[in-house]
């Protein structure tokens, strides 16, 4: 049973302010009230803050894995480690993020998905999968497998769709044969169409977003800028993904994948209204430096971390993030210069809004799921709380009274 909590003495971080010294109660799973002072809530669990803040829980929409594991591993443990893993660095809410591979791996994801869903009270919570490929440009695979890259197949995805419902987002380059079609296709199955690995260009995507694509994937990581073609320029992805105004955009904060002035340039031309912060988080996130595998453990692509990023072994190409959620909102703080609301807000509000998950998650608004984080100035995690239960807390006392 989850108990019933107060949360005092600390700032509760809104999308518009900073409410000091506030109070935040929850109940069944749910917040209650959320109050600038101090309020009596006799029969709860009380939490004092120290002064530390108290935000809405972050969404990562976009985590291959964590803690030595990777959603390919195609075992429920691997899932639940996974969503223990990242709960400790703040993340309440994850999208499982699958990389190219065979249909028949793909549908065997996609079950163990289901059986850890069932299972999951410790961790961050799922919110459906997100299929990464493999419909992409060769030329833009990064450490995608080439060999389970194609063209989409209607009758594939077509089966794929029907034999899972947990199916939330799917990434794909517009430019392909048949990539239209696909995308009318899942909008008109509830699915999230993403651009992602792709050579297109600014007429493409402006076509795939009349289409229903409507989030480029990590980007500037794996897709076009200005080209020529016939000595003509071409405005890409990039250009894109700036002139489209409807268009959410999501970045890997991890001051390795966008140097600050990219981070900077996107935070000013799209907000934090359109900009999702992710971590695209490999199976070394949380874990020490060294030789690691992208992918399935035993199948996977051998990668080698250092430098705070995952690598190719020839050291060609980033092959994942190792970052957790706490050190994007703290990068956007300090290398970026974003202010902490708005640092926040793309890390919250913002996913949650581009998975339509916004009237459960998002914000510390009375009625919605109590997802929530304390952290310190440096957005060190204090706790964790995902529908109202602790599952982490640097201090162990913290659960054990709860």
């Amino acid at each position: 049973m989850r108990p019933n909590l107060k949360i005092y003495n600390g700032n509760i971080v809104t999308p518009n302010r900073i409410i000091p010294g506030g109070t935040l109660l929850i109940s069944n799973g749910k917040i209650t009230a959320v109050s600038a002072e101090d309020m009596d809530a006799p029969g709860t669990v009380a939490i004092d803050a120290e002064g530390k803040y108290i935000a809405p829980g972050f969404i990562d929409i976009h985590v291959h894995g964590g803690g030595g594991h990777d959603f390919m591993d195609g075992s429920v443990d691997a899932f639940l480690e996974i969503a223990r893993t990242h709960a400790r660095y703040g993340t309440t809410a994850m999208v499982p993020t699958t990389l190219t591979c065979e249909k028949e791996d793909l549908l065997h994801t996609l079950a163990i998905y289901e059986q850890a869903h069932a299972q999951n009270r410790n961790g961050s919570q799922f919110l459906g999968m997100h299929i990464e490929g493999p419909y992409f440009a060769m030329s833009q695979r990064g450490a995608q497998d080439k060999r389970y890259i194609r063209k989409p197949d209607p009758a594939e995805y077509r089966e794929i769709l029907s034999k899972s419902n947990v199916i939330s987002r799917w990434s794909a380059a517009p430019e392909l044969e048949g990539a239209l079609e696909f995308g009318r296709y899942l909008r008109s199955k509830g699915v999230l169409a993403a651009v992602a690995h792709t050579d297109a260009i600014y007429e493409e995507v402006l076509e795939a977003y009349e289409q229903g694509y409507s989030l480029i994937t990590h980007l500037y990581s794996a897709m076009s800028g200005v080209t020529r073609r016939n000595a003509f320029r071409y405005a890409g992805v990039i250009e894109s993904a700036y002139l489209i105004d409807g268009m959410d955009v999501e970045i890997i904060a991890d001051g390795i994948h966008l140097p600050p002035p990219l981070m900077k340039l996107v935070y000013k031309l799209k907000g934090p209204a359109r900009t999702a912060l992710i971590t695209d988080a490999m199976r070394a996130s949380g874990m020490p430096p060294g030789e690691s595998m992208l992918g399935h453990y035993r199948s996977g692509t051998k990668v080698i971390v250092e430098d705070g990023v995952a690598k190719l072994p020839d050291r060609s190409a980033f092959a994942g993030s190792v970052a957790t959620a706490d050190r994007l909102v703290y990068n956007m703080i300090s290398i970026a210069g974003v202010p902490l609301t708005d640092a926040v807000t793309m890390i919250t509000a913002t996913p949650a809004n581009i998975m339509g998950v916004s009237a459960q998650k998002g914000s510390l608004v009375p009625g919605k799921d109590a997802d929530v984080v304390i952290f310190d100035e440096q957005i060190n995690i204090d706790t964790t709380i995902v529908n109202g239960r602790i599952v982490y807390s640097r201090y162990p006392q913290k659960i054990l009274e709860a």
